[in-house]
């Protein structure tokens, strides 16, 4: 089973994956608090979901 978007997709979008793991978790960690889901994949992981926003352009990186 493969995993999308994958982590080379999302090094595109954040310069190193120190950075893209901290943004991963914050929003992750807001989606599971229960802030809105600013994608429309049909998940329930906060991570996946996360991961998705980032690599759609969502979510900023700072």
């Amino acid at each position: 089973m493969m995993v999308l978007p994958t982590v080379t997709s999302l090094l595109d979008v954040v310069d190193n994956r120190f950075r893209l793991v901290i943004v991963t978790a914050k929003r992750a960690r807001q989606i599971a608090l229960g802030s809105e889901v600013l994608t429309e994949v049909k998940e329930e992981s906060p991570v996946t979901l996360a991961a998705n926003e980032i690599a759609e352009g969502k979510v900023t990186v700072c």
